[in-house]
């Protein structure tokens, strides 16, 4: 640095200027008299910036090592002379900032070119400003050049990070967009790569003492899924540091031995760790095989880290949100209730299978509209009738949070017509008993108080009508006792096989007889094959069926019984030309207590056992009993049987 010292650096005289002797930085004619000059000339010498002072002639005063870096020329080759630094083609541009800056104009900043010493042009920044005496004359002028690739490549670095800021903020704003975990931690693999500027990045979860690779981008797809021990892992030294980021550029041997080993040319790894409500739950790998991690990208990759975590959570709760929603959907669309949620409305929100089954009323076709029954208060139950006929129970309870009413409701049907035909059993029952005992007692009395004034006829006419009343009763206590069994499920059968013809033929001998205006037709084919069942059991089956045939038909007409086989089953039927049974009650009617019609007790009489004790005989033997209507109106009453031999495994019952 011998060129370069303080004799250079010192200005040369400026003509009319006198001599300085201050302490306030200014400079004297023979540069280093007092200290405040040795400091002026350190901070000159030291400066990075190209600093130059001409006196008004445009002769170089000062001229310092910057400059000297700049324009390659010495200070001792340039000072006291003028600088041949301005291109021919820009001295009218030099002489307008000089004209300027003179004229009181302030100092003018521009972007030019100079040339250095070997002839070639160089790019520059200049801010140009006035050399002036402390009464304000003008000395001369003061240039400052620094070379214009700088500002470039502040300018390049600025707006690349003001481009990155842009891009990261748009990154955040997708993820959070995104609400499925998977698609989340891919899109924030893939954004890694992009605004780092990584080969190849990754999202790794920790699970308990593991780390498992669950996304990647740039990467073998193989490597997906892939785990390590948490202790020997990045992450594991990660989380150790405290810190939130680490940047690995160690022994390429270690770096191999890592599961990203197969991106060809890896040198460097920097990681972020990714929490979750607090905690750590994952972390993001970038992964450099050409590039390089600076300040820049670590802070990038601090803040995607941060803001992922935070999408993570937000995925996680929508997940759990999502399996919370289907858990309770799958939930009631299983229930067999019928199940409704009201808005604060009151209008229909949610309506499951059930409800659309309970109700006849689809969920298109309700959602959005009030329910079609009345609602109970909160806490009470409601029992209401549908226009079907079909009788609900209905609760409801509200959900403070959401101001919705979830309602409950089941078919009470079968209960509430049990309970009414329990009542009408109860009434009925009483009225068939108390008819033969007042007559068992009134002819016994009679007996009693007039036997001796009785004539023999009238005495045996009065002892035949109680004997015919106590057999009524008997068959009463019969019907009842066997619904009871049925009821219990305590029939009991004797299985063999029997001659189902022979029973039909016995159970309507002399059937025509007991009523003049019914005809009774039986036609059984000779070669009908045996019955698998209990030949008793058929018998009180069938005198049950006859006797609902003579009962429902109370005009009289055409009762006709007639058996076939029909594959391995041997079916019979009892047609009646009587009031016929409506489609809805064609399966009530096998009910206990149940007729078609709550006024046929009244009209025809009886418990309401008859065909309860039918089917329950039919079943206990492999059999069945269904109702039918019959061409041209009345009741078919079809009774199957296995035919005998036939196998035990074979078809269900025939209906």
């Amino acid at each position: 640095m011998a060129g370069r010292t303080i004799v250079p650096m010192g200005r040369a005289k400026v003509p009319g200027t006198p001599r300085k002797t201050g302490h306030h930085g200014g400079m004297s004619d023979d540069m280093g008299e007092n200290a405040d000059d040795g400091v002026a000339r350190a901070v000159l010498a030291s400066s990075a910036n190209a600093v130059v002072a001409l006196d008004r002639d445009l002769t170089v005063l000062l001229w310092n090592p910057a400059a000297e870096r700049l324009f390659g020329r010495p200070a001792a080759e340039t000072v006291g002379r003028r600088a041949a630094i301005v291109p021919e083609d820009l001295v009218a541009e030099q002489n307008a900032v000089l004209e300027r800056v003179r004229t009181g104009g302030g100092p003018v900043s521009l972007r030019t070119r100079r040339l250095r010493g070997d002839g070639t042009p160089v790019e520059v920044g200049v801010d140009v400003s006035a050399l002036r005496s402390a009464g304000g004359a003008l000395l001369g002028y003061v240039t400052v050049y620094h070379p214009a690739g700088e500002d470039t490549a502040a300018r390049e670095r600025g707006a690349r990070r003001a481009m990155l800021v842009r891009r990261l903020t748009d990154v955040v704003a997708d993820i959070n967009a995104e609400l499925e975990l998977s698609p989340v931690l891919d899109r924030i693999a893939a954004s890694l790569t992009e605004l780092t500027g990584a080969d190849a990045g990754g999202f790794v979860l920790i699970e308990d003492e593991k780390v498992r690779l669950v996304s990647t981008h740039g990467l073998p797809g193989g490597l997906r899924g892939a785990t390590a021990d948490l202790r020997d892992s990045l992450v594991g030294k990660l989380l150790r540091t405290g810190k939130t980021v680490l940047l690995e550029t160690g022994d390429q041997a270690v770096l191999d031995e890592l599961i990203w080993s197969r991106l060809p040319g890896l040198h460097t790894i920097a990681l972020g760790a990714a929490a979750v409500g607090g905690r750590p739950y994952g972390a993001l790998y970038a992964l450099f095989a050409t590039g390089a991690a600076g300040h820049v990208e670590l802070e990038l990759l601090e803040l995607l880290a941060g803001h992922a975590g935070i999408a993570l959570g937000n995925a996680m709760a929508y997940q759990d949100a999502v399996r919370q929603r289907a858990h309770e959907r799958a939930v009631v669309d299983a229930s067999a209730d019928g199940v409704a949620v009201l808005g604060g409305d009151g209008l229909v929100r949610q309506w499951n299978p059930a409800a659309e089954e309970l109700t006849g009323v689809r969920a298109a076709e309700v959602i959005g509209r009030p329910p079609p029954f009345p609602l109970p208060e909160p806490g009470a139950k409601l029992t209401t009738r549908l226009a079907c006929g079909r009788w609900l129970d209905v609760v409801g309870a509200e959900i403070d949070e959401t101001a919705e009413l979830v309602v409950d409701f089941r078919d009470v049907t079968r209960a509430k017509e049990l309970e009414e035909a329990k009542d009408l059993f109860l009434a009925t029952t009483g009225h068939e008993l108390r008819t033969p005992i007042t007559v068992v007692q009134g002819f016994a009395g009679t007996l009693d108080a007039r036997w001796d004034k009785l004539s023999d006829g009238e005495r045996r006419s009065a002892v035949r009508t109680i004997a015919e009343r106590a057999r009524a009763l008997g068959q009463l206590m019969d019907h009842l006792l066997l619904g009871a069994q049925a009821g219990s499920q305590e029939l009991k059968v004797r299985m063999a096989s029997f001659d189902l013809g022979e029973r039909v033929r016995a159970a309507t001998l002399g059937m025509p007889v007991l009523s003049a205006r019914h005809r009774v037709e039986v036609d059984i084919p000779r070669d009908l094959p045996l019955a698998d069942g209990d030949a008793l059991a058929t018998d009180i089956l069938l005198g049950q069926l006859l006797e609902n045939a003579f009962k429902y038909s109370p005009d009289g007409g055409l009762i006709r019984v007639l058996a076939w086989s029909e594959g391995d089953r041997v079916v019979l039927v009892v047609d009646d030309e009587g009031v016929g049974i409506p489609p809805a009650d064609r399966e009530r009617v096998f009910d206990r207590f149940v007729q078609a019609d709550s006024g046929d007790r009244r009209r025809f009489g009886g418990v309401g056992l008859g065909l309860y004790i039918a089917r329950s005989l039919a079943r206990a033997q492999g059999g069945e009993v269904t109702a039918h209507p019959r061409p041209g109106g009345g009741t078919r009453m079809r009774f199957t049987l296995r035919a005998a031999g036939a196998h035990i495994g074979s078809d269900t019952p025939s209906r």
